[in-house]
């Protein structure tokens, strides 16, 4: 079976979801090939056919990339165009469409058509009907939580032509129905996985018992993750008294914005921003962390948590889609009300002095929960299931 995989780039080296996916296919016999907008000269795992830039004042060399298209696959041709004008699409914009396309539309015996991303698929909903593949898309979060708000019914057409939706969660499952999704069409939830063999319990700081409080968040550096709610709790554990130390680790569009909110709460002895920085260094501060926190306003899953779970930091999380999913409140950790820094403060104050006895107990059903239900060889052999039954 060929599994064709559209993504906007090929997967970096820390983007477990993608390449696990694309190893654990390839070991059990699928063929796999990525669809990218841009490639990463770095990336082997599979054959990777890249978007070719669509440049409108280049007529000839416009015409000249089409015609390798309709010598090759005339009849996947005819059959696009078909299919784009009944649904009333200008020629104009379907030449367009062949052009940005054509590294799928040249491919053969395509089983599956999996875009990673809704957002990926739009405008491209008749691509896996021309080349005879089936369709699938992926909800990952962003592109069901806030994409729609911006541009409601955005997937009135996909919904009509996917064959099998998957989720990484039932919340965003939920969402999918909320915004069109028909009941009638098939759906697999597979959740993110980790390699639990790398982020092993090695946590060196388990006890508070007169040590500094150590807490971290990874994550992109954006109003969607919330940091400004945990900057503000801080404020408040500070404001009691309380001597901590938190790390945030990631960048993004907010960096400048939270830098300046942490310089003005007179926060700088106590958070640091690492930038972005490697697995290898993010193990260092997972191992010497008491409490993992993802507050969220906005989240699909987050692997980080997982990661951190594994390694034995006790996570706070929000009730942001799929975190709850993630963790599971008063059992492997805590789950509270987001975009409430007060709450959030009470919660890490009452967990402080929570007996080390129950904290260690949630510690180890975190372990072994993670290990058992986010291991990347069950992930693995979901998305087998998931194109096969």
């Amino acid at each position: 079976m060929k599994i064709g995989l559209v993504l906007s780039s090929t997967p970096a080296y820390s983007e477990t979801f993608f390449n696990s996916k694309i190893e654990g296919l390839q070991k059990n016999g699928f063929e796999v090939v990525l669809f990218v907008n841009s490639k990463n000269t770095h990336f082997d795992l599979c054959t990777v056919k890249e978007q070719v830039q669509y440049r409108s004042f280049f007529i000839l060399e416009f015409f000249l990339k089409s015609l390798g298209l309709l010598l090759t696959k005339l009849t996947t041709l005819l059959k696009f165009i078909s299919l784009e004008r009944k649904r009333n699409v200008s020629f104009k914009r379907i030449l367009k469409k062949l052009i940005l396309n054509q590294h799928i539309l040249q491919e053969s015996n395509v089983d599956w058509l999996h875009f990673g991303f809704a957002t990926q698929a739009i405008g491209r909903e008749n691509i896996a009907k021309a080349i005879g593949a089936k369709m699938a898309v992926s909800l990952r979060g962003f592109d069901i939580g806030i994409y729609p708000l911006k541009n409601p019914k955005c997937y009135d057409l996909l919904w009509e032509s996917i064959d099998k939706l998957h989720v990484i969660s039932n919340d965003l499952l939920n969402l999918a129905y909320d915004n069109g999704f028909k009941k009638n069409v098939p759906y697999q939830k597979i959740t993110p996985a980790i390699d639990t063999s790398f982020f092993i319990n090695q946590s060196l700081n388990n006890s508070l018992n007169n040590n500094q409080l150590q807490l971290m968040t990874i994550g992109r550096l954006h109003w969607k993750k919330d940091y400004t709610s945990v900057i503000m709790a801080l404020k408040n554990l500070k404001d009691r008294g309380l001597d901590f130390k938190y790390t945030i680790i990631g960048d993004g569009p907010e960096e400048e914005k939270l830098k300046y909110l942490v310089y003005e709460l007179g926060l700088i002895n106590n958070i640091i921003f690492t930038g972005k920085i490697s697995q290898k260094e993010i193990l260092i501060y997972f191992k010497k962390s008491h409490f993992y926190l993802q507050y969220s306003l906005q989240e699909g899953f987050c692997n980080a948590v997982l990661e951190a779970q594994s390694m034995g930091v006790l996570p706070i999380v929000s009730n942001a889609e799929g975190l709850s999913e993630n963790v599971l409140n008063n059992i492997t950790g805590w789950v509270i009300q987001k975009n409430s820094p007060k709450l959030l403060a009470e919660k890490i104050v009452e967990v402080i002095n929570l007996p080390d006895s129950n904290k260690e107990k949630i510690r180890k059903q975190a372990i072994e929960r993670v290990t058992k239900e986010f291991n990347i060889e069950k992930q693995q052999k979901e998305f087998i299931d998931f194109y096969t039954k």
